[in-house]
């Protein structure tokens, strides 16, 4: 039996609406499918239905990666593709499986020859990128940063050393509610002339992309407090 295709499906960043960011076609895709992998039920739910595309939630089968059973519970997941039934694979917010845990169920959608197709949607690390003015030709993705104060403060001299020599821009994100945190962590370890773009909200109305040199922000601190946020960094 044929295999059915894994769409990767991309989710609003926050509230914004979905008119907005997800294309009519992808939205038409979706409303097609019955089979979705979700981080969240309840958070997927309420996607589905922003999209008001006729959606019908009693019809829809909804599996949830449990991040702790990696080994078994992805393959489980992929059984209705197994089974030639298309499927969706949504995430939290943003691109699915960049940044997110649904790279897992494609790796695996690989290996059993699964055609995994991406969906378009909105990403608030390239959005980022393409709003920073830092270069778009040379960059780099980290993810989180170590939480340990001095840990995290070695790591953001490697990276602005890094971002020097390679003219490489440097990208990464925190949980909201340690942004403030990490902004001061950030202009006590760089150095005043090394450009530092904060991205907040994006998408959102309350939407803030600002770049500036470490000294420039120092007279001005953002509160970010709460507000997912995306930083890039980049010494010249």
């Amino acid at each position: 039996m044929q295999t059915g295709i894994l769409y990767a499906i991309s989710c609003t960043l926050g509230s914004a609406e979905t008119d907005h960011v997800i294309p009519g076609k992808v939205k038409a895709i979706v409303a097609s499918l019955e089979y979705f992998i979700v981080e969240n039920e309840k958070s997927a739910r309420h996607f589905l239905k922003s999209l008001d595309a006729g959606i019908i939630q009693q019809n829809l089968n909804i599996q949830v990666l449990d991040k702790h059973d990696e080994k078994n519970g992805v393959e489980k997941l992929l059984s209705p593709l197994m089974e030639g039934k298309n499927m969706g694979l949504l995430s939290e917010a943003g691109l699915a499986a960049v940044a997110d845990p649904g790279g897992l169920v494609i790796e695996l959608a690989h290996k059993k020859n699964i055609k995994v197709i991406p969906l378009t949607g909105p990403s608030s690390i390239f959005l980022a990128l393409m709003a920073s003015g830092l270069n778009g030709q040379s960059f780099c993705f980290h993810g989180y940063l170590p939480k340990e104060k001095e840990l995290q403060k070695v790591k953001l001299k490697e990276l602005e050393n890094y971002s020097f020599k390679k003219k490489q821009t440097q990208i990464f994100i925190e949980t909201p509610f340690r942004n403030n945190q990490l902004v001061e962590a950030i202009l006590s370890a760089c150095e005043p002339s090394t450009l530092l773009c904060i991205a907040s909200d994006i998408t959102l109305e309350s939407e803030i992309i600002l770049t500036k040199t470490i000294s420039e922000w120092k007279k001005n601190i953002p509160n970010i407090n709460k507000r997912p946020s995306v930083f890039l960094l980049l010494k010249k």
